[in-house]
């Protein structure tokens, strides 16, 4: 394909919005058509990210101002809500929405988790839940995809595989996460000041984090029955990367090996999620940057137990890139085009 694919960023200048033009602007089919801020409209994108300074970039404008004549995708890098209640005026454009409000199959589920009304409940049946690998054959024919949150990527890509084989229980599974304060969001907020966040590990959302209904939602339907886990998100002193330690009941007769089999199996062709070698432990240093998974599973002192470590980056293979191997496979193109930058280290 050597069309070319014309694109607007809604919410450009948030932490996703950012790294979405950061990859778009190598990818061979995309053309950069519209960049919306509401906050910031009238700026260029040099005056809110220094970094885009040598770009030509549209300058940033209103979403209610962009031409969507000639759009062919939107990204909406919005918050939840208001991402939703913009993208269902639109016609046209295929939507790749980032934000929470299409991930969730149920308008009541996501009132009683994010507190406010569903702003387009009638579109929530015409989403496809973009978990990449898990989707590919449904992208092609979608209009509307919900990517994934990062913490839902990484904990579904480890376990998603585990559950389908009737490997490890459907309950007691613990999910300890890390994230870096860019997942935290651009806005101005005390609790994310330098000195409240450096040198300091912040658990939070401890029992009741808005993506939990999420993981358990999309457990279910590849485990053919309820799925319950115990997720405590943690805060850590980086800019991005994101890193999960699952502890899960293997079924009787199963080992740890069996686990490490099923997700060498699974993953043997995918092009961004690794398998790494036998009792190599995965870091956020590996991911960096890039649109890599990398994972391992390892035996629990504890007999009858294992534990499956994820990291991934949590603004690229958790949030920006996903959405541009979604796009590629909607767009009939290989779903590696533009996303093979490799990590960034040190």
């Amino acid at each position: 394909m050597s069309q070319k694919i014309r694109i607007a960023v809604l919410g450009a200048s948030g932490y996703t919005g950012a790294d979405l033009v950061r990859l778009a602007l190598t990818h061979p089919n995309i053309e950069i058509a519209a960049l919306s801020a509401n906050a910031k409209a009238g700026q260029s994108m040099a005056d809110v990210w220094p970094h885009f300074a040598h770009v030509p970039l549209p300058a940033l404008v209103r979403a209610e101002e962009i031409d969507w004549a000639g759009i062919d995708a939107v990204f909406g890098c919005l918050p939840h809500a208001a991402s939703a209640a913009l993208l269902s005026t639109l016609i046209g454009p295929r939507i790749i929405d980032l934000s929470a409000d299409f991930r969730l199959n149920s308008a009541e589920t996501y009132a009683e988790w994010y507190g406010n009304p569903h702003p387009a409940p009638e579109l929530l049946p015409d989403a496809i839940y973009g978990l990449t690998e898990y989707a590919a054959e449904l992208l092609p024919a979608a209009r509307i995809v919900a990517c994934p949150g990062c913490y839902p990527t990484a904990a579904l890509l480890a376990l998603l595989p585990l559950l389908e084989a009737g490997l490890v229980g459907h309950e007691r599974i613990t999910i300890n996460a890390l994230s870096g304060v860019s997942g935290a969001g651009r806005s101005l907020k005390e609790a994310n000041l330098f000195a409240e966040i450096a040198e300091a590990v912040h658990p939070y959302g401890i029992g009741r984090h808005r993506h939990m209904p999420e993981i358990e939602q999309e457990l279910a339907k590849r485990a053919n029955g309820a799925v319950t886990i115990s997720f405590t998100p943690h805060l850590v002193p980086m800019n991005r990367g994101e890193l999960e330690t699952i502890t899960v009941e293997l079924m009787p007769g199963k080992r740890a090996s069996d686990l490490r089999a099923a997700l060498g199996h699974r993953y043997a062709a995918a092009p961004f999620v690794h398998l790494l070698p036998e009792g190599k432990a995965p870091s956020t240093r590996m991911v960096r940057g890039s649109n890599h998974c990398v994972m391992n599973v390892f035996e629990d002192r504890i007999p009858g137990r294992a534990i499956v470590i994820v990291a991934i980056d949590n603004l690229v293979k958790g949030s920006s890139g996903q959405a541009i191997q979604n796009m590629n496979l909607m767009f009939g193109l290989p779903e590696t085009t533009g996303l093979l930058q490799a990590p960034l280290f040190p």
